[in-house]
């Protein structure tokens, strides 16, 4: 950290993505000297942000350097090393959230751990590396299983679901090669995926969103409908409260997004996130303070946003890459189709099933906000054009 005084604090990300890119935008409004460590000058952020290191955004040499540079460090992912973050913690940065929460959200069999330990319900679970404790764990809970990495995973990549040994037998023999550690979960019966976003500041301050719901495709969210429709008020609550209490259990600073499987039987917690997540997007046109000005708030110690929503419905949709690149030549079509279609555009380059923006849509209707969304983001991906 810089031993002189500046008038507005600096915030440093480390990662250039869209998540980097979106919070930079709310920086702006919030007059915060706003930093990103980008491995690229082509990452989402850095093609924006006025103030851009480039460097390894999970190396020690790299991250230490910005570090010093900033007056607060937080992130746009979850990879940087858990030696990396002690290291930095150690030489006297602030880090946000620190290593003793982000390694629950860095490695599933700790925070599968954890959560048992601290009552939370969660999946069957249990850590595997011989094909007999795979088939041992199926032959309790079941087949279909699913199968884990331990630490890396997203959007879908490091989850496989296994229908038997054999196919289970491949999966591990992959991670031995790359030496991943695996853990096997029973494949939820769900009715419905939900996720809930609560902020808390170093001083103890929450502030909960509504819980929403989103839809999983392969892994990756393709849209969100907040509040979760005829979710009831005592399960929203309770969904909410569970949210609060892992924030303050896990001592999290900053963002925590709580991904959930509703099921007849209640809710258990699928994964977790400490950062802004897709699962928030909606909150830019739908929420009195967006995720991303939340998230600034939190680490900075500010007092926290409202996080009421400003209509009774938004829905977001991701829009995915597809084969024509001309994404800003649909513009037109979309907005002047649908003038209240919110477009976000990331600045990425167009790669068929990439995340390359979203659209929010506000208003009374859910199944027509959902129609509206799917036909603007369909559009945009270039189906119909």
């Amino acid at each position: 950290m810089s031993e002189h005084k500046r008038p507005v604090p600096r915030v440093g990300m480390v990662g250039g993505g869209q998540l980097a890119r979106m919070t930079h935008q709310a920086g702006i409004a919030l007059g915060v000297d706003f930093r990103v460590l980008a491995g690229s000058p082509s990452d989402s952020a850095a093609r924006v942000c006025g103030d851009v290191h480039l460097g390894d955004d999970r190396g020690l040499a790299d991250i230490s350097a910005f570090a010093k540079s900033c007056d607060v460090l937080t992130f746009d992912h979850e990879h940087v090393p858990e030696p990396v973050l002690r290291e930095i913690e150690d030489g006297g940065a602030v880090v946000r959230p620190g290593r003793g929460a982000l390694r629950h959200a860095q490695d599933k069999l700790r925070m599968r751990t954890r959560a048992a330990e601290l009552g939370v319900p969660c999946p069957r679970w249990r850590a595997v590396s011989a094909i007999g404790q795979i088939e041992a764990f199926g032959a309790e809970t079941g087949w279909p299983l699913v199968l884990k990495a331990a630490r890396g995973g997203y959007d879908g990549k490091g989850v496989w679901v296994v229908g038997d040994s054999a196919e289970a037998l491949e999966v591990l023999q992959r991670a031995e090669e790359n030496g991943v550690q695996l853990l096997a979960e029973e494949k939820v019966a769900f009715r419905r995926e939900l996720a809930v976003q609560v902020a808390r500041s170093p001083y103890g301050q929450l502030a909960v969103y509504p819980v929403v719901e989103t839809v999983q495709r392969e892994g990756v969210c393709h849209e969100v409908v907040a509040p979760a429709p005829g979710l009831d008020d005592d399960k929203a609550t309770a969904a909410q409260q569970l949210a609060i209490d892992l924030a303050h259990a896990l001592d999290v600073v900053g963002l925590l997004a709580v991904e959930l499987f509703e099921t007849a039987d209640g809710v258990v917690v699928n994964e977790l996130a400490m950062r802004p997540h897709n699962s928030g997007h909606w909150t830019m046109d739908g929420a009195r303070t967006s995720q991303f000005e939340q998230h600034l708030r939190a680490v900075l110690d500010l007092p926290l946003g409202s996080p009421r929503a400003t209509a009774p419905y938004t829905v977001m949709a991701n829009v995915l890459g597809g084969g024509d690149p001309d994404v800003y030549g649909r513009y037109i079509h979309v907005m002047a189709k649908d003038p209240e279609v919110k477009v976000h555009f990331y600045g990425k380059e167009v790669r068929p099933g990439r995340k390359i923006g979203h659209v929010d849509v506000v208003g009374d209707d859910p199944d027509d906000l959902l129609a509206r969304a799917r036909d603007a983001a369909s559009y945009l991906r270039g189906d119909q054009g």
